[in-house]
């Protein structure tokens, strides 16, 4: 994203009077603009393949849809994080609870963060300036609760080598990310500073290879180190 520039928004979803509400919504903010719209994958990956192309700036985050037609959001978030001239595309999962089973996989494809169709449009917009920004969306009534439903699904069995790179306090701020909490939460848990806590977030997400927090959070419930129902 260019300094300066408005946040670049692409548009995926079948139905034209949910792109419609979106596009009112996103084009009435100074800061954001949709620059794209698609009612399925293939044509979404087009569009993005053809600005990349025309040398015009690229698209900042994806609104996407999951159950469209000619490529869903599933699909379509695999193949933006597999190509390298998408690089800088974020994905926003726009989803319901009906579609959790998705949800593990659109996280390791390379989604940084979840909305439900019904959300506050305050909390729509919130959503897209926050992963334009490069921070992942994890909202404690959305992400966690998701994640806690899939967290079976994600590994039969816990791998902890995953893990052997961090020491005990990176494995404790990480069980803390994944549990939900923020930079300024895992400090007050922790009796850090807020710099301190936010450098060992950054650490583990290099150390792990990790994208964003949401990614964080999936590897916290992978490894076993948070587990369904735990409140911290």
């Amino acid at each position: 994203m260019t300094a300066g520039a408005p946040v670049r928004v692409a548009l995926a979803d079948d139905q034209l009077l949910v792109r419609a509400g979106f596009r009112a919504l996103i084009d009435a903010e100074p800061d954001l603009e949709v620059v794209a719209e698609a009612s399925g994958g293939r044509e979404l990956l087009a569009r993005l393949r053809d600005r990349a192309r025309d040398g015009e700036p690229p698209v900042d985050v994806v609104l996407m849809d999951i159950r469209m037609p000619d490529g869903d959001g599933l699909w379509a978030t695999e193949q933006i994080a597999a190509d390298p001239g998408l690089a800088g595309v974020r994905v926003v999962i726009v989803t319901t609870f009906e579609l959790d089973e998705y949800v593990a996989r659109a996280v390791r494809a390379g989604a940084s963060g979840f909305l439900v169709k019904d959300t506050e449009p305050v909390d729509l917009l919130r959503a897209v300036r926050v992963v334009a920004e490069g921070d992942a969306l994890l909202s404690p009534g959305v992400t966690r609760r998701l994640l806690e439903r899939l967290s079976v699904g994600l590994r039969e069995a816990p791998d902890t080598g995953a893990l052997d790179s961090l020491t005990e306090r990176e494995r404790e701020v990480l069980r803390l990310v994944g549990l939900g909490l923020t930079n300024d939460e895992i400090a007050g848990r922790l009796v850090l500073s807020p710099l301190t806590a936010k450098t060992h977030v950054s650490r583990i997400m290099t150390k792990v290879g990790a994208r964003d927090r949401v990614h964080l959070v999936v590897l916290a419930y992978e490894t076993g180190l948070v587990a369904p129902g735990w409140q911290g």
